[in-house]
């Protein structure tokens, strides 16, 4: 899929860079309006209209696609109908047509074209598209939208281009390299579809002005640095300064940069080796 650069007529078209979506999305289909639903902006805001989520806010209208991450059609064989452009995540979306009459959305793999055949069994071929438990998918298959807690639907692996590799099993556990570099594991009863994730070229998108940010729904970022003494930890001084303090900060005084945050002992027996720095 080819990334699309521009003559900089415009100082706007100097470093854009675009996908070119003619050949990677089905053409003139609108999404089926049965599986969508209304999406409210909140600006970032909580339910007491308190900012809790910095540098939100603005952005084009857009529309919730619901997305089967369950894949909990057991055994019925599934045709792709068209490959869908979805404003809500980075890859694209298929819409699958199931020989019982009923329409889901899910998660667009590499390389599956409008006409193939999926179907989620534990006796299914190992295909893109494909869901079936781990325990049934053989060592070094990549996979993706795995799940953590069986039946609870795909939560590892969703975004565009990325992939897990299955690298072993062991009793009632799978270990899997998750694209982090992580290995962790997950039990082999949960699900995951074969192949790699859609859109993988998305790594090389550049918006080339700050107005397509804000269509996306994200206002500017200020610098600790550039603020008050008041206003962040890094702020302050006469002229350009340094941050003043020997580890970064957040804005609320916490270390930042390099100080390990997570703090799950529950699912820390999960992980064999964390990811790589």
């Amino acid at each position: 899929m080819p990334v699309i650069t521009l003559k900089p007529v415009i100082p706007t078209y100097r470093h854009y860079k675009k996908i070119d979506y003619r050949n990677a999305l089905s053409q003139g289909n609108d999404p089926l309006k049965s599986l969508v639903v209304g999406k409210k902006s909140t600006g970032g805001r909580n339910n007491m209209g308190r900012i809790t989520m910095r540098h939100r806010g603005g952005g084009h209208k857009q529309a919730y696609r619901i997305i089967d991450f369950r894949r909990d059609k057991i055994g019925i064989v599934g045709i792709v109908q068209s490959i869908e452009y979805d404003p809500n995540r980075t890859c694209f979306i298929s819409l699958i047509n199931y020989a019982d009459g009923e329409k889901r959305y899910i998660l667009s793999p590499k390389g599956l074209k409008v006409g193939d055949k999926v179907i989620s069994d534990k006796k299914a071929d190992i295909q893109v598209g494909n869901s079936l438990p781990l325990r049934f998918v053989p060592m070094g298959t990549v996979i993706h939208n795995i799940e953590l807690v069986p039946g609870e639907g795909g939560q590892l692996v969703r975004s565009a281009g990325a992939s897990a590799q299955l690298v072993g099993k062991e009793g009632k556990y799978a270990q899997i390299r998750v694209p982090s570099g992580e290995l962790r594991r997950v039990l082999v009863d949960c699900s995951a579809t074969i192949g790699q994730v859609s859109n993988e070229d998305h790594i090389n998108v550049s918006l080339g002005k700050a107005g397509r940010k804000r269509n996306m729904g994200r206002r500017p970022v200020v610098r600790g640095k550039v603020m008050s003494p008041k206003d962040h930890p890094h702020g302050g001084g006469e002229g350009r300064n340094s941050i003043g303090m020997p580890s970064p900060k957040t804005k609320w005084g916490k270390k930042a940069r390099g100080i390990k945050t997570r703090n799950n002992t529950r699912t820390d027996h999960m992980i064999i080796r964390r990811r790589s720095k």
